[in-house]
């Protein structure tokens, strides 16, 4: 599957009406990147995740990037953490650490809903609350029903992406991403090719294995694209620029959501080429992703479509 993610995406880019690649802005940015150190964003190890056992880890990772979606609202969701207010990815990662610090286990599927909206209480109801739910649960199920109620030793034998990746995808269902796009699939697997990439760089880091993460093509997300066009390396038709700069919900597997997804993995595939695999695609990823926090790009808002895949 992985390798037909980029061919599916390659057939978009090439008939794409509203997105289009700037290929000056973006030999451009290929200059300064050159010599950049990439680092995993699990190497700062929030709100001290790598004190724990890798087992533990990798077990909360599983359920943790099963519901790791789609957070913008008006207002938006938002926790109280030990540091302070938390919103997004961040603020779901403490919130189900903490159950799972103060409960010594990974296991949701006995979790009543009530239970859980107490794990997720924030200053509004997060969105989706309902497909989070059932996916929490239902993940945690089939970790008990067929891998023994361990997910990680069942695949701790696994230290290639290309295995690891399909063993979730097979496994559970909510990983997948897919699209049509003039009547062809297109594929996107956001989710599962991040954990697939998370996992393995725990366990490089953790258990100091050798690991192959270099079949990883990138996760296309709302946060990518939206640093993309800030760089002038995504260009938007005037109605599309409109539609996100006004903050208007783009329909899920509309031809705009699936032009935008498409071209910032091909973008990513392309800046993998130019610089002769010096860098794996996820680890170019990872770094354009922690580009949105620079303050000086003056970002315009990014897409917003709601979502279980990002």
């Amino acid at each position: 599957m992985l390798n037909e993610i980029i061919k599916s995406c390659e057939y978009v880019v090439n008939n794409s009406k509203s997105v289009k690649i700037n290929e000056t802005k973006l030999d451009e940015f290929i200059d300064t990147i050159k010599n950049v150190k990439t680092s995993h964003w699990l190497s700062f190890s929030p709100y001290n995740l790598l004190d724990l056992k890798v087992e533990t880890i990798i077990n909360f990772l599983l359920v943790y990037e099963s519901i790791d979606f789609s957070f913008w609202g008006n207002p938006k969701w938002t926790i109280d953490t030990d540091s302070g207010k938390e919103d997004g990815s961040i603020a779901l990662l403490y919130a189900i650490l903490k159950y799972v610090k103060d409960n010594n286990s990974t296991d949701f599927s006995n979790i009543t809903k009530d239970e859980f909206k107490k794990i997720l209480k924030g200053n509004v109801e997060i969105p989706l609350f309902e497909e989070r739910y059932n996916i929490i649960k239902n993940v945690s199920k089939i970790v008990n029903g067929k891998m023994n109620g361990n997910f990680y030793t069942f695949i701790k034998d696994i230290t290639t992406d290309i295995e690891l990746f399909e063993v979730i995808i097979k496994y559970f269902k909510n990983f997948k991403d897919e699209r049509t796009y003039n009547n062809k699939n297109v594929y996107f697997y956001k989710l599962a090719q991040l954990l697939t990439s998370d996992i393995l760089h725990i366990r490089e880091l953790k258990e100091n294995i050798k690991v192959d993460y270099s079949h990883l093509v990138g996760c296309a997300d709302y946060k990518i694209p939206q640093v993309m066009r800030g760089l002038g390396i995504l260009e938007y038709s005037d109605k599309l620029a409109s539609i996100i700069d006004n903050k208007k919900e783009i329909e899920l597997n509309s031809e705009y959501e699936v032009e935008i997804r498409a071209s910032m993995l091909i973008v990513i595939d392309t800046i993998k080429e130019k610089l002769e695999n010096k860098f794996y695609s996820i680890d170019i990823n990872d770094y354009i992703w922690t580009q949105g926090r620079n303050k000086s790009l003056n970002l315009k808002p990014y897409h917003l479509t709601r979502t279980i895949n990002y």
